[in-house]
């Protein structure tokens, strides 16, 4: 799925503003981290382009779509399309594991698939062979409030591997892991993504993973693009410029 993003502007209804006019051309199977300090707009951005946010000013397009301009019905099959990945992914407590990854089938299922899926679990290999991918295979029938922070953040990424989206969206999906295990896992969404042509965009504060994992570094201040280069590109000076204000005495 291609993403445009041309003089995006986001505010805030009590003042302040998160984005400022932020252009941004991303191909379809292309894949960027966003990077930059707490507070430079980083969730904002990936908001808006998942269409959980709408923009105060300028244009965003989905593969030429603009979603605020569809109908109910059509803007919901373009959010179906879209993969979403939280840091803390909302996972209702006492919900099993398998009903929560199988949960990204259900934009391919009938409605009687999906309540059917609720009392004997549909796909179950498709759900097996994600969290087997994310290390968490033998959490299958547990419940997700017996699963440590790490674990929960695997089981939202299975479930959008399971979901086979065209665009996934990723904030901070691995802050919750070892530095070994946060690889992995990010090496394992962008083959997922490259092997399907999907496009994946991921905002990162562990700068070295962003640097090690993907291809093209956008990084973000203020609301602003700063850089937007390739990650061999990205100079010293680059990031000292864009975490200046974290890296201050106080």
């Amino acid at each position: 799925m291609e993403l445009a993003l041309e003089n995006l502007q986001l505010a805030f209804a009590g003042g302040g503003a998160a984005l400022h006019g932020i252009d941004l051309s991303v191909a379809a199977g292309e894949q960027l981290a966003l990077i930059g300090p707490s507070g430079a707009g980083k969730t904002s951005l990936l908001r808006c382009a998942g269409t959980a946010l709408r923009p105060t000013a300028g244009q965003l397009r989905l593969d030429a779509m603009e979603p605020w301009a569809l109908g109910e019905g059509a803007r919901q099959h373009l959010r179906s399309r879209i993969g979403l990945i939280h840091q803390a992914p909302p996972l209702p407590p006492r919900q099993r594991v398998v009903t929560a990854v199988l949960a990204g089938r259900l934009g391919r299922w009938p409605l009687w698939r999906a309540l059917l899926s609720l009392l004997w679990p549909q796909d179950l290999p498709v759900a097996q062979a994600a969290l087997a991918r994310m290390e968490v295979a033998d959490k299958l029938f547990a419940r997700c409030d017996q699963l440590s922070g790490g674990q929960l953040q695997r089981v939202g990424i299975a479930r959008v591997l399971c979901q086979q989206a065209d665009l996934l969206l990723a904030d901070e999906p691995v802050s919750a892991l070892d530095p070994a295990l946060a690889r992995h896992v990010l090496e394992t969404l962008c083959a997922e993504a490259r092997s399907r042509g999907a496009t994946l965009l991921v905002s990162l504060h562990a700068v070295e993973l962003a640097l090690a994992c993907f291809p093209r570094i956008v990084g973000l201040r203020e609301g602003r693009v700063l850089f937007d280069k390739p990650a061999a590109e990205v100079s010293a000076q680059d990031l000292a410029e864009l975490y200046a204000a974290e890296r201050q005495p106080a």
